[in-house]
């Protein structure tokens, strides 16, 4: 079947017209979904957005095997827009991807219990097939590029085939990664290609490219399983607060109505995102950027270029775009929310939107600030209303207000400053040997490899916070370490590793880094019993590159504070020093083994 072309659906989107963003209106005069997403889209965007879904649940299924399942779709589309009462027209779209993969034949022979997802109601059906999705799964062969000439060639010849394999290629191996920005790669993709295929040498030309294309698709992809995350664990309210001070950050100058109607909708597209309804998530971030675009004056000055983007392109350059400048001469909130004798009244009057409005108009004057730090702030606040209002002299109560919502800020100040302290003065291999002893010490439950890794993503958070401007540092810190323990804490809920652990990870998400970072050593761990052959080393030892040496000098650490939990950093440190110098003496023996054993 004729694939999808690029140039197609950059020009239809980049002609769309502005849509208002009253969905519920707008979705009650159609009968029949498909029929009405499909003239949203155009065919040739439908078509690569449907291939883009097969691809994400199917993650076996040949680029050929799923064109039949892509035709069926496109095809049921046409019949619906001709005739929306036509039998199947008023299913959800869920349902009818959904149908068509429980048709598949043999489906058990390539996905075994996924198979049962078929036998399930809905929306309990999509919820078993998300769970048997698997991100950059080991059974896809890493991908080939072919030689410079042929890929050149290729894509002179035949550039729909080329760049409807790529966007295959993508989907299959990133089943979360969501349909606006599979799309969004592939253009950044037959860019490099267009480039470099003109280059002397091609294949340096394209490996850069390829290189700096996987990055940020892995970047992105970390960023919507992370908010998918929030989203499912935490619920609407805490997702919407968090998005409301990210965008009251980001647009300063608009009004905070705009802004909530802007957070229900971003809300309302993570959620058909997230559930992998990639026709409805395409079609409704589409509408939402040409709705921002269409208020460039409301929003921000930052987006201009950004809005004369195909709006294939136009999503994640807005997303990424720099904050707009703060307006000029705000008044200070003290007056309005600490001084005002009324306060109580107007928080008991209608809570939510009183804590909105302090959301927003805090956020928009702190873009300094993470956006969990001013969720604390105003949880904080809320915790003093709650108190101060039932007392008899509630003013007098909240006066101090100011005093206690600093305590939020100089938490995590002092700790983005004692991390970034340590970093630029000792380094990155002291800073990981840090953080090592202290979450070993934390949940020792946790395997080696897992604990360097998790150690190696917070050095990474360091190299990239420490370096920035002091009124940047505290964002990326905390908005980056959040990821983190994000990941840490969706491994635990299959395997759980303590208490502790888990207290942090499910009691609240504006507090889940500095819960972690307040958490002590665990006390109900047992020890395992002493393995001799943990602590044995031998001759390859002395060939190890410096990198292997320092990796083996790590292991060696946590598995002693795993057997030692109580040991205190002298006690590290002198061990730390024990294992060079042995090393650096038994290397130099003639029998090395037996030097190590004695020593």
């Amino acid at each position: 079947m004729k694939w999808v072309t690029l140039i197609s659906f950059i020009f239809l989107f980049s002609s769309a017209t502005s849509r208002n963003l009253q969905r519920a209106a707008r979705d009650a005069d159609h009968k029949s979904e498909i029929a009405h997403r499909f003239n949203d889209l155009k065919e040739e965007t439908f078509k690569a957005v449907t291939l883009i879904t097969f691809a994400q649940y199917l993650q076996r299924c040949s680029y050929e095997g799923l064109s039949k399942l892509v035709k069926d779709v496109v095809d049921l589309a046409h019949k619906c827009v001709a005739n929306e009462d036509a039998p199947d027209c008023s299913k959800s779209l869920p349902a009818i991807f959904l149908d068509e993969i429980c048709q598949v034949e043999k489906l058990r022979d390539s996905y075994g219990e996924m198979a049962d997802c078929c036998g399930k109601p809905d929306p309990e059906r999509n919820e078993c097939f998300l769970s048997f999705k698997v991100n950059q799964p080991d059974f896809i062969q890493p991908y080939q590029r072919p030689a410079a000439d042929v890929i050149c060639k290729e894509y002179q010849d035949d550039r729909v085939s080329l760049l409807g394999h790529f966007i295959y290629a993508v989907a299959r191996r990133n089943p979360f990664l969501y349909a606006p920005t599979i799309l969004s790669l592939a253009v950044d993709y037959e860019h490099a290609l267009q480039g470099c295929c003109k280059e002397s040498d091609i294949d340096t030309c394209l490996n850069e490219k390829a290189t700096a294309i996987k990055e940020k698709a892995k970047k992105i992809g970390m960023k919507q399983q992370y908010f998918c995350g929030v989203l499912n664990k935490f619920g609407e309210r805490t997702f919407k607060a968090n998005k409301l001070s990210r965008l009251s950050q980001k647009y300063p100058r608009a009004p905070f109505d705009e802004i909530v109607k802007v957070v229900k909708e971003v809300k309302d597209v993570y959620r058909e995102c997230c559930s992998g309804d990639m026709i409805e998530c395409m079609d409704d971030r589409a509408e939402l950027m040409s709705y921002v675009c269409s208020k460039q004056e409301v929003f921000s000055s930052k987006i201009k270029d950004c809005c004369e983007k195909p709006i294939v392109e136009r999503g994640q350059c807005i997303m990424e775009a720099d904050f707009d400048e703060k307006p000029e001469g705000l008044p200070s909130l003290v007056e309005k929310y600490v001084q005002d004798k009324e306060v109580c009244k107007s928080y008991e009057g209608d809570h939510d939107a009183f804590l909105s409005k302090f959301l927003y108009e805090y956020s928009r004057r702190h873009p300094e600030f993470s956006t969990q730090m001013i969720l604390r702030i105003t949880k904080g606040y809320e915790t003093l209303l709650e108190k101060c209002c039932k007392t008899d002299n509630p003013p007098e109560c909240y006066g101090n207000a100011v005093e206690e919502l600093n305590k939020h800020i100089q938490e995590t100040q002092d700790v983005v400053k004692t991390n970034c302290d340590l970093f630029n003065t000792h380094g990155e291999q002291d800073f990981l040997k840090g953080i090592l002893i202290r979450y070993t010490k934390k949940m020792p439950q946790v395997s080696t490899d897992t604990l360097l890794e998790i150690g190696k993503k917070m050095t990474a958070v360091g190299t990239k916070c420490c370096q920035l401007p002091e009124d940047r540092r505290l964002s990326c810190s905390e908005g980056y370490l959040s990821m983190v323990i994000h990941d840490m804490c969706r491994r635990q809920e299959t395997s759980p590793i303590n208490d502790n652990v888990s207290h942090c990870c499910s009691d609240s998400y504006a507090y889940r880094r500095p819960c972690f970072t307040a958490m002590g050593v665990d006390t109900k761990y047992v020890p395992p019993a002493f393995d001799p052959n943990m602590f044995s080393f031998d001759e390859k030892l002395c060939s190890a590159t410096p990198d292997e040496k320092e990796l083996g000098q790590m292991k060696l650490l946590v598995n002693l504070i795993k057997r030692k939990p109580q040991m205190t950093e002298e006690q590290i440190k002198t061990i730390a020093e024990g294992f060079t110098a042995m090393v650096e003496k038994c290397c130099k023996q003639s029998d090395i083994e037996t030097c190590f054993g004695e020593e």
